[in-house]
């Protein structure tokens, strides 16, 4: 019999969403999640499953029954021919990584947060930035998915066609996903270099810098044309580090968490911020080299409000310019460093953003230093205002204004999706506040 532990709290990483689920299981086994969803059914409760809880919004968020998956973290099978990897839905990414490296192998894209779990990265639509490689989903080549009935069904390109395009990326709401198949390439290092730009020159020279790094993204500094520079592209050269604790811990951490809490007395204040961030830490050349999951990962150091859109390649000049214009024209609008822009492949998978188009990721950001929530809301309409009216699609697992009406025009197999939720679920075991605005 499988035991539900009462009084949990919930609390995504950022803390700022959080649930008291009625009860929260761990479990070890298929048998155990039948169950749970048995009990479920019997007291008329809803489930969510939840792995590293990193998601910013309340997507994982329930009152009634919560599975987190880490106890199913195993690698179930390294197929070295094909250069595929067979692991539990629980496992993180930060395990995987370390184990592909043992194989030779490694994913050929990772998000810049390892400590989440395999199944919730690609329920979310996880992405990292190069033009060549689509967002984490893309990766995927089968996963097995136990449904509201208890059954088991396996998914990829030739079995269960329509539920694999849905599955890929499921919102958790098609079922527990048990296992994904990722695809792998062989193990590789990575060479980092970060330089000083502007705005004007890199939004010029967009399609330059895309083909010249194969992950290539920018740091927009709002308030100023800085921007930093990044491309990351594949070497053999030796590992090589420039991190340096006192910079970028004493004053890349501890000193800006400080500055920013002030400024949420003066605001004006977030302008110089920027600007001299920008120039303490971001104004010279930086190299590092190491393997590609240590490149690909950053530490996100900060408690923080954001939202992450995915805009047409094309419109990526014009949207920027207008958030800029935005900021100038509207001096009580403070924005912190950085806006962060990464690209990625269109695709076929149904919920994508990127679906059927290449896309210009734009993430913008609010800190809470010390936990303090500061006034973001018109900086975020008037994001969303921009994102909107150049066709964007929101992360889903960002947070976002967005209803079923907006997603309807959004995307065009959303119907579809629907169609495969309904006959999956058709109680709605698996839905939440969060999906009830997506679906209703």
């Amino acid at each position: 019999m499988v035991h539900g532990q009462g009084g949990v709290k919930f609390q995504n990483w950022a803390k700022t969403y959080g649930s008291s689920p009625e009860l929260y299981f761990q479990p070890t086994s298929v048998e155990e999640i039948r169950e749970i969803l048995d009990m479920a059914r019997q007291r008329d409760k809803r489930v969510k499953v939840v792995g590293g809880g990193h998601s910013p919004s309340d997507i994982a968020c329930t009152d009634d029954f919560m599975i987190q998956m880490g106890k199913m973290n195993r690698v179930l099978k390294v197929d070295k021919e094909k250069q595929q990897v067979t692991v539990e839905g629980g496992i993180f990414l930060s395990d995987l990584n370390v184990e592909l490296n043992k194989h030779g192998l490694a994913l050929a894209n990772l998000g810049a947060v390892s400590e989440v779990a395999a199944a919730g990265v690609i329920g979310t639509g996880t992405h990292n930035t190069g033009i060549k490689h689509g967002i984490l989903p893309t990766q995927v080549v089968a996963l097995t998915l136990l449904t509201a009935s208890g059954e088991i069904l396996e998914c990829s390109e030739s079995i269960n066609t329509d539920i694999f395009q849905a599955a890929r990326l499921h919102l958790g709401c098609l079922g527990v996903v048990l296992t994904v198949t990722f695809q792998c390439v062989p193990q590789f290092h990575l060479h980092e270099v970060a330089f000083p730009s502007t705005l004007t020159e890199v939004l010029d020279h967009l399609e330059d810098h895309l083909k010249r790094s194969q992950y290539f993204r920018f740091l927009w500094f709002p308030h100023s044309e800085n921007v930093s520079v990044i491309y990351q592209d594949p070497t053999n050269k030796p590992p090589f580090s420039a991190a340096n604790w006192l910079w970028d811990y004493a004053v890349g951490y501890y000193l800006l968490e400080f500055l920013l809490w002030i400024s949420t007395f003066v605001p004006s204040l977030v302008r110089w911020i920027n600007r001299f961030f920008f120039w303490l830490l971001f104004s010279s050349r930086v190299e590092n080299i190491a393997i590609s999951y240590k490149i690909f990962n950053y530490e996100c150091r900060f408690k923080q409000h954001v939202q992450d859109w995915a805009i047409p390649i094309e419109k990526t000049k014009e949207a920027l310019l207008e958030l800029k214009a935005a900021l100038e024209n509207n001096p009580k609008m403070v924005a912190h460093y950085p806006v962060e822009v990464r690209f990625a492949r269109g695709d076929e998978i149904w919920l994508s953003p990127c679906f059927q188009r290449d896309s210009c990721y734009m993430n913008i950001i609010m800190y809470r230093p010390y936990g303090k929530n500061v006034p973001r809301l018109n900086y975020w309409l008037t994001y969303e205002g921009i994102m909107k009216k150049h066709g964007g699609r929101p992360h889903w697992a960002k947070a976002h204004s967005c209803t079923r009406k907006d997603f309807e025009k959004m995307y065009p197999a959303f119907p579809k999706f629907c169609s495969v939720r309904e006959k999956l679920d058709p109680t709605g075991i698996f839905l939440n506040t969060y999906l009830e605005k997506v679906f209703y």
